[in-house]
């Protein structure tokens, strides 16, 4: 029997671009393994948003290849699938969170001891967390520079196609997908994320090509908008690995060129998004803890409010600031929010009620079908005005004038908080400020079917300012 190759899929699960499984089936055949790690992320394993799209994600590749699927730690578990089936080499995607490195190890230990190659392959990043570096050869603490490091190193590498797998003839046991209880049961809590996503390689693929033919063209001016439908929404297929950053980047470049130019600002802007997320694991790489510690260290004394009441109303869309509400529950309902609120949500829950970032971050973890270690927490960070290029602290997003600005018509807000869904634009923003005879009208009752604000924004704004005031103090 001939000798196979072990492919570990992880943050990959695609067969096209895939450099890890390439090199896996020119070797002939492969076992292509699965493993279900609850134990070595500790605190971050998978929230319940991103294991029901892993759920999916797996029941879709294993339509075209055959997966074992196993649980345990991911070295315990690779280690007794080379005694059992005698791969001579096992082959994997590098991963960036702060525990990888170490599990990469031990998977390198457990490949010694068995006589087995060990391969690791880029492919989640357009450029490794090493290789982009300042003129001093230091790693990036600010966006711009870094963004246009990453375009002077040139174009991604061609895309490598869908390799031709040979089966192993022999057997392994797996465990059966419906047993790891990855999907909800009651309540069916992910009945609005299936209407509104198709997680796999397939539905990366289609959903890259809509973006391109319908919402490209109008990325730059209107992806601030939440009641238009322009952004990729291509991120929780990226963060699964079902499409690669390296595919999305050609594709937007091949649009760019049949525009004959007239995508150039366009493809620009949507190409530094691109980046923001290796930008992002930049950062992790180079300061492992930023999931969990501030950025800049003077914010470890931030004096942040014990405030669980406000951080329940945040959760449940219940804080009486529509555009806010709309996000959070919008959020619930799909697995995502409109970037544009996540960060006047994330504002709200930090700079009006002082709730520390670390509790937003968890929230969005859990419920984010796009929840990435990287992303996730320089993007809060940038928010608290805590972390590497971050927005200052002082800017402080007023809640009505955002929903006017990117809302005007309120189409967003009457979408996800129904019971405002009669109010007049005028007041859709700021129900509180509307007459009695006008909330009767639309049938809105402050305090029973909507909610008063929890917190006056002027007053909390200045608090925030007041705390901001005494860490730059005692600097």
């Amino acid at each position: 029997m001939t000798s196979p190759s072990l492919y570990w899929l992880r943050n990959d699960l695609r067969l096209a671009d895939n450099a890890a499984l390439t090199a896996a089936a020119a070797q002939g055949p492969v076992i292509v393994l699965y493993v279900l790690d609850d134990e070595t992320p500790g605190s971050w394993r998978l929230g319940g948003a991103s294991r029901w799209w892993l759920h999916k994600s797996l029941e879709a590749l294993s339509a075209k290849v055959e997966l074992v699927l196993r649980r345990g730690p991911a070295d315990k578990v690779i280690a007794e699938v080379l005694t059992e089936s005698g791969a001579g080499s096992v082959h994997f995607t590098r991963d960036y969170a702060p525990w990888s490195g170490e599990i990469e190890r031990r998977i390198k230990s457990v490949c010694d001891a068995a006589g087995a190659g060990c391969h690791r392959y880029g492919g989640f990043l357009l450029h490794e967390p090493e290789s982009i570096r300042n003129g001093s050869g230091e790693p990036y603490r600010v966006y711009t520079p870094f963004s246009k490091a990453c375009f002077a190193a040139g174009e991604p590498r061609p895309l490598k196609k869908v390799p031709k797998l040979s089966a192993w003839s022999g057997t392994l046991k797996s465990d059966r997908l419906s047993d790891w209880g990855l999907q909800p049961t009651t309540p069916d809590w992910a009945k609005g994320m299936a209407a509104h996503w198709t997680p796999g390689e397939a539905g990366a693929a289609v959903r890259l090509t809509e973006f391109i033919a319908d919402g490209l063209e109008h990325y730059a001016d209107e992806r601030d908008r939440p009641d238009r439908d322009v952004t990729s929404r291509l991120s929780p297929y990226l963060h699964f690995g079902e499409i690669s950053p390296a595919q999305c980047w050609h594709a937007v470049r091949a649009a760019q060129t049949a525009a004959g130019g007239k995508l150039d600002r366009v493809a620009e802007k949507f190409l530094k998004e691109v980046l923001w997320r290796e930008f992002s694991y930049h950062l992790l790489h180079h300061w492992p803890t930023l999931p969990e510690k501030p950025f800049r260290p003077e914010f470890s004394a931030f004096p942040w409010s014990d405030n669980p009441k406000g951080l329940k109303a945040w959760q449940k869309g219940r804080t009486g600031y529509p555009i806010v509400d709309a996000g959070l529950r919008e959020l619930w309902a799909t697995g995502i929010m409109h970037n544009r609120v996540r960060m006047i949500a994330a504002s709200f829950l930090i700079k009006d009620l002082l709730v520390p970032w670390q509790d937003g971050e968890r929230w969005f973890w859990d419920t984010l079908v796009d929840a990435d270690i990287g992303s996730n927490a320089a993007s809060w960070q940038w928010v608290a005005g805590c972390g590497a290029d971050a927005a200052p602290y002082f800017r402080i997003f007023n809640p009505v004038l955002q929903g006017e600005k990117f809302d005007a018509q309120g189409a967003y807000v009457r979408k996800w908080v129904p019971e405002l869904a009669h109010m007049p634009d005028e007041f859709i923003h700021h129900p509180w400020e509307a007459p009695a005879l006008v909330l009767k009208a639309a049938g809105v009752e402050l305090g029973k079917n909507y909610p008063h604000p929890v917190v006056d924004h002027g007053m909390a704004r200045d608090r925030a300012l007041a705390a901001f005031k005494e860490i730059k103090g005692s600097a």
